[in-house]
């Protein structure tokens, strides 16, 4: 039994010194702090612009499903969810950087636009289903009423599928910050590259991805 007791008295002690050199010493628990800004920063406006365009290409594949029009706009979507649902998140976001955006210097913003266009072909796929899962006899009722077809999909159709989403919306939102860990293939110190700073200065990978995580 004092074995066992001296055993995890030493634990505790190596535990807490490791704490102390991991996130104390030298407040390096300021790389943690600004990294975790930094993913959230790049998490809400990203998850932002995916929830625009997700609707806006949304409401387009919808239409032409229902009513056939919007053929070349259709087309355009469909190439946009092939390409962006088709290629590693990681080698889009070092396109827009070191291609499309390399005279910025905003690494955030470059962060932003790149998880924002990924995320936005997968919400476009989610509230489309949501549209689709509205019964056609609320679009019949609603052109019944005098309405148009774009004050319907406004007034009727958006807000039933919007509810039927808000949970899917939801994991978007949650694998959007996950997704975040890349970014320091552009050297932007989000929270996984602070994890490494402190790991490359204290040798010990164990707290410092934990904390991370």
């Amino acid at each position: 039994m004092n074995a066992v007791l001296s055993w995890f008295q030493e634990q505790s002690a190596d535990l807490k010194t490791a704490f102390y050199m991991n996130f104390i010493k030298d407040d390096r628990w300021i790389y943690l702090w600004s990294g975790l800004k930094i993913t959230l920063q790049i998490a809400f406006f990203a998850v932002l612009i995916g929830i625009l365009l997700g609707f806006l290409v949304a409401v387009i594949r919808s239409t032409h499903d229902k009513v056939g029009n919007l053929r070349f706009l259709n087309f355009i979507c469909k190439m946009y969810l092939t390409i962006i649902r088709g290629t590693p998140m990681v080698v889009q976001l070092l396109i827009i950087y070191f291609v499309i955006l390399s005279s910025c210097t905003d690494k955030v913003f470059v962060a932003v636009i790149a998880f924002g266009i990924n995320s936005g072909a997968y919400v476009a796929e989610i509230i489309r289903s949501g549209i689709m899962s509205v019964d056609k006899g609320q679009m019949e009722a609603g052109r019944s009423l005098g309405l148009s077809y774009l004050q319907t999909m406004i007034y009727i159709i958006l807000p039933q599928a919007f509810k039927n989403v808000l949970p899917a919306l939801g994991n978007e939102f949650i694998v959007l910050i996950k997704e975040t860990s890349v970014s320091g293939y552009i050297a932007l110190q989000d929270l996984t590259k602070a994890g490494d700073i402190i790991r490359s200065q204290t040798y010990d990978a164990f707290l410092p991805l934990i904390a991370v995580a």
